[in-house]
């Protein structure tokens, strides 16, 4: 991983590959490279930024109608420029960009290495390169299917993009477990592994799926399997404009999408709330609701952030529909061979849709006849084909590496479905079920009343930039909010942060605060208030410094807080849509503030397609 592109067709391809890395660059990356080929194949790769790559290519032909870029996240061998894509042959044949990891590389690096051939890098993927050129050469095949026979003998997962110098006029794709869609335009065709680099130049896409294999010329496309059965490509249109992945003016993509949040929420409730506020509908939930009605579980399953908005529904579904939840890590749930029933429903819930262990999660339960769901950003991305049904979130695209208003719409659809359950078992009465859809409504002009105090908010961060832990403290409702809080801090700045139930803390926790400790109060009223006014003393007696999040008008914590940033009262049932967005704000200018890369942070990367 991470990001791949390509290009086929009547423009010149360096400016299409290297616009589209740019593009690409959110989804976190520590090299680039790429290949053009004319007469022969040129590969220009370095470790750093793809404008460190643009330097290093300068001065060096780069003409012709057909290449490939890469980014690169490092999985097999350390960051420098050997180890970065693209991969060329042992003897040339072929180029290679490698998305996934091939899991039995050692036993075929030993296999070709007896038989003459060297290698450079320490990577997984010029395994694969010079395993599809020794069939190609021993087999006196096409590159298609020595391309094709190679895949059959790997193991893991790849999306992989393929040029041979003896078939110039031709791009080889094949994709298991990582994602690539072909941007279709008129005599050229886009690869990539969104579609962010490919909406400028069309909107027309071909989604591929797992062992889909597309030959590319530039006047055709052709897809099959990977035993060589013809597909019949399906060609659907993208529903995103160029302007949703630029800044529009804001320093970072993580400010413009924290700001963005009135709006994602609105446009992911807006088309499901109907009868001027009265009545909730999801029509992607239509044919399945009665199965979610009658569950006896729910699992929900998720990874980072996603899991976060997990602990949220599991309160939701608890507290408004009467049904029991468990949340789990995706990543766990896979492995430890969990009891999963036929009647259970298993929610998945991922930004990008292509979260690697989540979409094994997903297979198990599948497996065990389980009623499956999808809550996802990304309309055509794996985890929506892959479940039985689901629900869009309508975020938007999500640039920033940390995820911010794809965790409140997140929250937002779980938020509907648990109103919507609850009414239909008759947990809420009629009265209750509109006054959810009527509070619901009102989130997003409370967040616009939140973000009008971000100068505060920046000014309070320039006290705590230099600090190295942090703990964040919140009960119910708030307490995944806590996580949530202390993930962004950690992700972004590169601080130490950790989140608690705040009767957690007497447990271990305040050990740790002393005048150096800043303690991120999430102290929102509801039935625990008192209680958290008792923990907010008990950090004031060891001198720690408390940041209280409170509710407007709330006066007992504000003169026990050092800082306090005030959010509109709500129903508990709301309250992390609201009480998250100054945690996402001071943990952007804290980070700002140290210098750290916001949009891209060291070691991360957006969407995590490999184990």
């Amino acid at each position: 991983m991470c990001g791949i592109v390509g290009y086929i067709g009547y423009r010149e391809a360096y400016p299409v590959l290297i616009n589209g890395l740019k593009r690409l660059e959110y989804r976190g990356y520590d090299s680039a490279g790429i290949a053009i080929l004319n007469e022969v194949s040129h590969v220009y790769k370095c470790k750093g930024k793809v404008s460190d790559l643009e330097k290093y290519a300068k001065g060096n032909d780069v003409s012709g109608h057909i290449g490939m870029g890469h980014t690169r996240w490092a999985t097999h061998g350390e960051p420098n420029d050997i180890n970065a894509h693209p991969h060329k042959s042992f003897n040339g044949k072929f180029v290679l960009i490698h998305n996934g990891i091939i899991e039995n590389y050692s036993t075929l690096k030993d296999r070709l290495i007896n038989r003459g051939y060297k290698f450079t890098s320490q990577t997984d993927s010029e395994v694969l390169v010079n395993l599809i050129e020794f069939l190609y050469l021993k087999g006196g095949v096409t590159a298609e299917v020595a391309v094709r026979l190679a895949l059959s003998k790997v193991e893991g997962a790849y999306g992989i993009v393929v040029m041979c110098s003896d078939e110039p006029d031709k791009l080889i794709a094949a994709r298991k477990g990582s994602p690539l869609v072909i941007g279709v335009g008129n005599d050229e065709y886009f690869l990539a592994s969104d579609a962010t680099p490919i909406v400028e130049y069309t909107k027309s896409v071909i989604y591929l799926n797992d062992q889909n294999v597309a030959v590319i010329t530039k006047n055709e496309l052709v897809l099959k399997t990977l035993k060589n059965i013809p597909l019949t490509p399906e060609i659907k249109q993208l529903d995103l404009d160029i302007g949703e992945i630029d800044k529009g003016g804001y320093a970072h993509f993580m400010l413009k999408e924290i700001f963005e949040q009135p709006r994602s929420i609105h446009d992911t409730f807006r088309g499901r709330v109907y009868s001027e506020g009265t009545e909730l509908r999801l029509g992607g939930l239509f044919q399945v609701l009665p199965k979610l009605v009658e569950a006896k579980r729910i699992i929900i399953i998720g990874c980072g952030t996603s899991w976060h908005a997990g602990l949220v529904g599991e309160y939701l579904f608890e507290d408004l529909a009467r049904v029991s939840v468990e949340v789990e890590y995706a990543s766990e749930f896979r492995y430890r061979n969990p009891i999963i029933n036929s009647g259970d429903v298993v929610i998945a819930i991922s930004q990008s849709g292509e979260t690697a262990d989540t979409l094994a999660a997903i297979r198990l339960a599948k497996e065990s006849g389980a009623l499956v769901l999808g809550i996802c950003n990304v309309v055509g991305s794996s985890i929506p084909r892959e479940t039985d049904a689901g629900v869009y979130t309508h975020a938007g695209p999500e640039i920033g590496v940390a995820s911010t208003k794809a965790f409140t719409a997140q929250v937002t659809v779980l938020a509907m479905m648990a109103i919507l359950v609850g009414r239909e078992k008759n947990i809420l009465t009629e009265a209750q079920y509109h006054h959810y859809i009527k509070e619901l409504m009102a989130v997003p002009e409370k967040i616009e009343s939140i973000l009008k105090q971000d100068e505060e908010i920046r000014k309070m961060a320039e006290m705590y930039q230099d600090v190295n832990n942090f703990l964040y403290l919140g009960r119910g409702y708030l307490f995944p909010v806590a996580l949530e809080g202390a993930l962004k801090l950690k992700e972004i700045s590169y601080i130490h942060a950790e989140g608690y139930p705040a009767a957690e803390m007497k447990h271990g926790p305040i050990a740790l605060i002393d005048h150096h400790m800043p303690v991120v109060v999430l102290a929102a009223k509801d039935h625990s208030y008192d209680k958290i006014v008792s923990n907010v003393q008990e950090v004031k007696a060891r001198k720690g410094r408390v940041i209280a999040i409170i509710n407007k008008g709330e006066a007992t914590i504000k003169k026990m807080a050092n800082h306090y940033i005030e959010i509109p009262e709500s129903d508990a049932v709301f309250s992390p849509l609201l009480a998250v967005i100054p945690l996402q704000l001071m943990s952007y200018y804290i980070a700002v503030l140290r210098g750290c890369d916001v949009d891209q942070p060291r070691n991360l990367a957006k969407s995590v397609t490999v184990e």
